[in-house]
């Protein structure tokens, strides 16, 4: 059975310095990647935008 891949879109962001700090300090703390935080947050913003 094939892997089906899902649809993708490059975001590039700008951070200030703390926040990029910050997004590097709590990847390096739980050894996830920053796509994988960034990409639990917004999903976090979905579901609260539909309350």
């Amino acid at each position: 059975m094939a892997n089906k891949k899902w649809a993708v879109k490059r975001l590039t962001i700008n951070l200030a310095l703390q926040e990029a700090q910050t997004l590097e300090s709590y990847c390096n703390t739980t050894g996830r990647p920053a796509t994988d935080v960034i990409r639990e947050l917004i999903r976090k913003l979905g579901a609260t935008a539909n309350v």
